[in-house]
């Protein structure tokens, strides 16, 4: 399992991610744009949302950050990106009953803004805001999903 700080940008994710692999001499660089998944037909995304990055990590000494743009739809959970409110802490792991647990005792409290639930990206996510404030977001198989993505735009 891996704790990973994970931010949140509006719009500007792609420019954060240039900007961070240079500063931090990242070792790689993956990013998946929404409009490189599925899209259901009956919400397709319109085309300034589908150019967002969905996505992306990058690593560097051992470290990873991961990091996405914020789509309008989504500021209505979340609420208006500002500073403080824009970083969520992602737990990544393959044992799915560990993550699901994880999910309810964090979620005491607080609000649940997506339940743990299969989708295109992951077979297990789920997102968070604890009592605290905090927000959290699980996923059992994020780096997979970005691997399979990317190895079928090449």
């Amino acid at each position: 399992m891996s704790a990973i700080a994970y931010l949140n940008f509006d719009g500007i994710a792609e420019e954060a991610i240039e900007f961070y692999s240079e500063a931090l001499h990242a070792i790689e660089v993956k990013k998946v744009k929404f409009g490189d998944i599925p899209q259901d037909p009956n919400y397709p995304l319109p085309e300034n949302e589908r150019n967002m990055i969905m996505e992306s990590s990058i690593e560097f000494a051992g470290g990873k950050i991961m990091m996405s743009d914020l789509l309008p739809s989504m500021k209505a959970v979340t609420g208006e990106l500002a500073k403080g409110n824009n970083i969520l802490i992602s737990l990544v792991m393959d044992d799915k009953q560990t993550l699901a647990k994880y999910f309810t005792n964090l979620s005491a409290g607080g609000h649940i803004a997506m339940p743990l639930s299969d989708t295109p990206w992951s077979s297990c996510f789920g997102m968070l805001v604890d009592k605290f404030g905090i927000g959290w977001k699980f996923n059992s198989d994020a780096d997979k999903f970005l691997d399979k993505v990317l190895s079928a735009k090449q």
